[in-house]
Order: C-alpha cells, then structure tokens, then sequence
C-alpha cells in the first residue's frame, strides 16, 4: 500500500488528481467554517458544546462536519444529497418511468442523476427553512429537554430568506464539489466528503473520551477500535463470486462468448445506508415531542430515545440496522433483474437452469449473505457505544459509525489508486 502511494507522485495526471482532490477538500472545510448572514457567534459557541454531548444533534453534526451547529454556508453537508439519492433508488423499483431510465445505461443514469439534483436543491431548501425556524425556536427537540439555544436573534423575514437561501445554495455548491471530485479527482466525491467529516471529529472525539474516561478506559477504547477496524477491513474485502459461464456464439463470422465470468457478491453489500435509516427512524419520535401532547410520550423519549448512550436506544438502533439491511439489499440488488440479464445474454450458472431456478438461487445466496452482513453492521455500530455506555461516557456515542465510513472509503478509494497504477504500469510508465 505504501508503495502504491509513493508511485502516486511519480505519475504528473494521478498527482494532479490527487491535488485537485485535497484542493476541493480544503474548499468544501473553509465552507462549513464560514456562519451564514445573520448567525450569532455565541450562540455557536454554546450550540458547539451541545453537540458533544451525542443526541439527534450530535448525528447530524457528524455528516455535516460541524457545520450544522454554526449555521455554516455548508451547514446542511451532503445529506440532501445522500438522502435524494436513497429516494430516487427506491423509487426507481415502483416508478415505471424511473425503471426504463435506469435500465437504459448511461443514457437513463444522467436523467436520473439530473432527477437526483433538483431534489437535493428541493430538500435543502426544505431543511434550510426548517433548521432556522428550530434554531431559533429553542431546537424543537434537537438539543434535548429544558435547553433552548436562539442562533438567529434578529429573526426578520428578508434575514431569513437570505440565510435559506445561502443554505441552499451552499448544499448546490457542496453538490458539485463532490461531481467534480468523482470526474477529476480521485474516489467518490460524495464519499470523499464525509469521510473528510468523520476523520475531522475523531481526534476531538478521542481527547474527550480520554479527558472524561481517563488513560486506562482511553486505552481500551483504542484497542476495541484496532478490532473493529481489522474486523471491518476482513469484512468489506470479503466477498461470494457467482460462476457465470457464457454460451458460444457465432455473428457473421466472428464467435462470441464461451467465456467465464463472476459475479462478486460483498458480505457487506449495504455499506453504511442502514445505519442512516436506523438513526433517522430513531430521531423520528424526537421530533413528534414536539407536536404530540402526551406527557408519558415525551417523558419515554426524553429519557430513553433522545440519548445515544441509552440501553434501550443501543438495542433499537442494532435491530432496526438488520432489518433495513435486508431491506436495502433486496431494493439495491434484484435477483429477477440480475437473472433476465445473465439470460439474455446467453449465459448461466453452472449446474443452475437459467430463468426462475437462477433467480431463487441468486436469492438464497443474496439472504445467506445478508444476515452475517447485517449482523456486522450492528455490532460494529453498537459495540463501542455499549462499552461508552457502561462506563458512563457518553461524548463519543458514533465511534462504529465513524470507523465503518472511514474505513469503507478509504479501502474503496485505495482500489481506485491501485487500479490506475497497475494500468500504468502495463503499459510501462512505472519501473
């Protein structure tokens, strides 16, 4: 590995990627540093040591890098678009129009793509709106019970305006930083970003662990995270290759197929989506305090669900990550869609029956996959804020989340280096 990052420099067009890529990171952390008109600087201070603390805040600051908590430029991150991106995959399986564009290849994925942005631009408009009403309203459920932070104190209509406005068109910013990433740079621009975010909060993570838990408890945290990310690293690069084989044809007067091929299948094919509906749907009842008039209904989730470190919360949040993970799974990968193409295509998996006997055995290797998958994704997201818990720390409740991000990007990143470097050196650029 160490090797393949010091050929990077030696090839002029794979460091002029990797510069661009650190240049558009510099951009997008000077952004979410920059308070939108109108914020006051401290109520940012006081909101800022809110957000240690963990809760609805605290999640939502992690994929923001910060920038929530100061009503930043790029306050809102890339999770309009993350989330834009989830509901046009989903609806994609029930809209009929969304299907023939995504069965139509590079054609049909530009349409959605451009479906995609727009209603990133909707929701960050829609959430920009709704974050300045809240932050001046107390939080509305963001900061817990009893605690009321005003970061807009001179709450005027063309102040706010102007403020969603920015807001929004930061998100646009923060959305075409990331395409230009993917298209110029190196990695996933969108993954690229939040892993820029996740690493930025680790250390100041890790010096409250140790500031609140002290040396010994610090030390055993460091060395559960050394498991996990060897765990995570075992696991993302573990995979079930499908044997595909391909009959022989002749077109004119040129034979095609009688190759063999595989389909690789990851243990973790989900990646770290269900944790992100967990949390959402978890967040859920936080918000419904705020309109719902029950008393028991707001004490129940004041005292258990508005709290990471809570045990009740922790097994929640595990069984609802398995259940979207085979949820997700079954909307990402169709075995009937993957079927029909390895059919019309001429091909079948040895000792299968094409058709329907392909597809049932495509499913029972998908569910087989899926639930030690699923069961990883816990455990990785559950077991540091389980050990915090019973220690009574709770500054640090996403250290699972943060390593399975990080860790996932940065491997699937390392694989796009790496690729580039054995093309250039079959055809002779590296000694």
């Amino acid at each position: 590995m160490f090797s393949s990052l010091k050929n990077i420099f030696k090839i002029p067009d794979l460091r002029g990627k990797v510069l661009f890529t650190v240049a558009m990171i510099a951009v997008y952390e000077m952004g979410i540093y920059i308070p939108a008109p109108g914020v006051s600087f401290h109520a940012i201070q006081k909101l800022e040591s809110l957000a240690q603390a963990g809760g609805i805040l605290g999640f939502l600051n992690l994929f923001t890098g910060g920038g929530l908590t100061r009503l930043a430029i790029f306050g809102l991150g890339i999770m309009p678009y993350i989330t834009s991106s989830i509901i046009i995959q989903l609806l994609a399986t029930v809209i009929p129009k969304f299907q023939e564009w995504r069965d139509q290849g590079a054609v049909g994925q530009k349409k959605l793509v451009q479906v995609t942005r727009y209603l990133t631009v909707s929701l960050a408009l829609m959430q920009s709106t709704g974050l300045a009403f809240a932050f001046h309203s107390g939080g509305l459920g963001f900061f817990g019970a009893g605690v009321s932070v005003d970061l807009i104190p001179q709450f005027t209509v063309p102040r706010v305006l102007f403020l969603v406005l920015t807001m929004t068109a930061g998100t646009a910013m923060v959305m075409w930083i990331g395409e230009l990433i993917t298209q110029r740079g190196i990695g996933q621009g969108m993954s690229i970003l939040i892993f820029a975010n996740v690493v930025g909060v680790i250390p100041a993570g890790g010096g409250s662990v140790l500031a609140v838990g002290g040396g010994f408890k610090f030390a055993v945290i460091v060395l559960v995270a050394i498991g996990l990310l060897v765990a995570i690293v075992f696991v993302e690069q573990g995979q079930r290759r499908i044997p595909v084989t391909f009959a022989k044809r002749v077109v004119g007067r040129r034979m095609y197929g009688g190759q063999s091929t595989y389909i690789p299948l990851k243990v973790n094919q989900a990646g770290v989506i269900p944790i992100i509906f967990a949390s959402s749907m978890l967040y859920f009842p936080v918000m419904l305090t705020n309109v719902v008039p029950w008393v028991w209904f707001r004490n129940f989730v004041n005292n258990y669900l508005a709290q990471p470190t809570s045990l009740l919360y922790i097994g929640i949040y595990g069984f609802f990550i398995v259940v979207f993970t085979f949820f997700y799974v079954t909307v990402s990968f169709d075995p009937h869609q993957q079927a029909d193409i390895i059919r019309k295509q001429g091909g079948y998996i040895p000792g299968i029956r094409p058709g329907a006997p392909t597809e049932h055995y495509l499913a029972k290797i998908l569910n087989r996959l899926t639930l030690p998958g699923s069961l990883f994704l816990a455990l990785v997201a559950v077991l540091p804020s389980l050990l915090l818990t019973l220690w009574g720390i709770n500054q640090y409740p996403f250290a699972g989340t943060m390593l399975l991000i990080a860790v996932g990007v940065m491997l699937e990143t390392l694989k796009q280096i790496d690729s580039q470097l054995m093309m250039r050196n079959y055809e002779g650029f590296l000694k």
